[in-house]
């Protein structure tokens, strides 16, 4: 019996595929992996690489990749070409083409999916973990070029992300370290971007708190923020995928359970786990990865499926085992 696609996105340990991580895949297929610096070296080693992600993943799997240009790129020389960040694309030609150059790169390495556009606003005084990553200051200028760039990426052939909805760009903390909390009141300008390309097949959320939506779940765990915001103010119907779970915003939000937290008020679409689950020096944290999804039906009701992944240390390998999907509870329209 072929088991049921899980909705997660997730990542591997190293350059090669380990015969656990493959295992794992054929038992209990995730809908797709997301690629890092850790695991890309060459061309050669890629190939090798996404040949055996291939043989291991489900027909029409998500093969990730973060390539914005600039400083947020995992195809890099002298393997591939460098391309310029987002900040410096001052013309609607500019960014298509830069967008069109990556995904030209990136399909042809065997990707699918780019996780950009950066969408968020470059806001003065804010931490630099956006900075250049974004196109400007003002929104209507991001969303224009940011759809040109995302056309760009269409025009390639590979799927683009807006992120990070609603809005990264005022943090003053790198959500990658601490969990950030964007206090303005009005955050139209943020939201804008967003709004302009709602038809974007893809985006992606923000793991920081916003009070004036939600004063106690960061946008990734907010039903009231995904339903609300991004699904009805924004306008999004397409598919929405968190930031990486592993990143700390999360990590010390809920030190002692993440299946727990996100079990509670998860309400994207697909989650993604990043962390190098399978090196056996991150035992001690690895005892259980939650992977849910939430399925808003035509009438507005809410369906919460959960799967869990537990992995556990063994004297010589890492024995993997998980769960089948359960649906956890059901909602009517709110």
């Amino acid at each position: 019996m072929t088991s049921e696609v899980k909705a997660a996105i997730v990542g591997i340990a190293g350059p090669d595929l380990l015969a656990t991580e493959a295992a794992l895949f054929r038992a209990h297929p995730p809908t797709g992996v997301i690629l890092f610096a850790r695991n890309i070296q060459d061309r050669p080693q890629l190939a090798s690489l996404m040949a055996a992600l291939r043989r291991a993943l489900p027909p029409h799997a998500i093969f990730m990749v973060d390539q914005e240009g600039g400083r947020v790129a995992r195809l890099r020389p002298p393997h591939w070409r460098a391309h310029p960040a987002a900040a410096t694309l001052q013309t609607i030609r500019r960014a298509w083409l830069s967008g069109a150059l990556i995904g030209l790169d990136c399909a042809a390495a065997g990707f699918n999916t780019v996780a950009a556009p950066v969408l968020d606003l470059s806001i003065p005084g804010a931490h630099h973990v956006i900075g250049d990553r974004a196109f400007a200051e003002e929104p209507a200028r991001i969303a224009r070029l940011g759809r040109a760039f995302a056309e760009g990426l269409l025009a390639a052939g590979v799927q683009p992300i807006g992120k990070h909805a609603p809005g990264h760009g005022r943090a003053r903390v790198d959500s990658h370290l601490s969990l950030p909390t964007v206090e303005a009141n009005h955050l139209d300008a943020d939201l804008l971007p967003f709004s302009a390309n709602a038809d974007l097949p893809w985006m992606m959320t923000a793991h920081i708190v916003y009070p004036a939506f939600d004063q106690a779940f960061p946008a990734t765990l907010s039903p009231a923020i995904i339903r609300h915001i991004i699904r009805e103010r924004v306008g999004f119907q397409g598919v929405l995928v968190t930031d990486d779970l592993a990143m700390k915003a999360l990590a010390l939000l809920y030190p002692n359970s993440r299946a727990t937290a996100f079990t509670h008020s998860s309400a994207a679409s697909l989650r993604r786990a990043c962390s190098n689950f399978w090196r056996r020096s991150h035992w001690p944290r690895l005892i259980a990865v939650g992977l849910i999804v939430i399925v808003t039906g035509a009438e507005g009701g809410v369906r919460i499926t959960v799967a869990t992944a537990v992995l556990v240390p063994s004297a010589t390998d890492v024995a993997v085992t998980c769960t089948d999907c359960c649906v956890v509870t059901e909602f009517g329209a709110v």
